[in-house]
């Protein structure tokens, strides 16, 4: 194994690959880096050989999808303008773009970018596959466990404040029947007495 498939480690390519059009891409900016080449020698290349490339390959971004991706991946480094839109190679596309640039460190590039796209896809129906589980399980255990769930959802929801009073209110002071009355004849009693 040669020094420079050590140093593009495949979560390095794996971060490189985004979801355009509900395709999972590269962009021609990303592969050239990898592959060693200038942009424009990458992009020089795919004019070269457009037959290659159908739509399911590669497209080029619209300047939407572009300035939505510029967001994800941060701003250009000064100086770095592109004139034209970028290419976004799919997994084929990349696969393809092996053929077209011609060199070592490209094709065993290549290869490892193939395997971050297949570790992807593994890790893409690992996650469909549990979640379906859950699914199972939430619909066998719904059924015995609803009425516990109905208990925490009641025991989570706020009691309700009470409502003021709409209107004015007048407050008056009340008339003492309990504890008027008690001290009243506590008096009485205790004159009774003293009699």
């Amino acid at each position: 194994m040669t020094e420079k498939r050590s140093l593009v480690p495949i979560e390095s390519i794996q971060r490189r690959i985004f979801v355009i059009r509900n395709e999972r891409v590269m962009i021609d900016r990303a592969l050239a880096e990898l592959y060693g080449v200038e942009t424009k020698q990458l992009k020089r290349a795919v004019r070269r050989n457009l037959d290659r490339f159908p739509s399911d390959f590669m497209f080029e971004l619209t300047k939407e999808e572009y300035d939505s991706l510029r967001c994800q991946i941060g701003t250009l480094k000064r100086g770095e303008h592109t004139k034209y839109l970028p290419m976004a190679f799919t997994e084929q596309g990349v696969a393809m773009l092996s053929s077209v640039v011609n060199s070592k460190q490209a094709i065993e590039v290549n290869i490892l970018i193939m395997r971050a796209f297949v570790e992807l896809r593994k890790m893409i129906s690992s996650h469909k596959a549990l979640l379906r589980k859950v699914e199972e399980m939430e619909k066998k255990y719904d059924e015995q466990f609803k009425v516990v769930f109905d208990a925490i959802r009641e025991l989570m929801t706020p009691p309700e404040k009470p409502r003021k009073k709409i209107g004015f209110v007048v407050k008056e002071r009340r008339a003492a029947y309990g504890k008027g009355a008690k001290r009243k004849k506590k008096r009485q009693s205790w004159e009774t007495l003293d009699d």
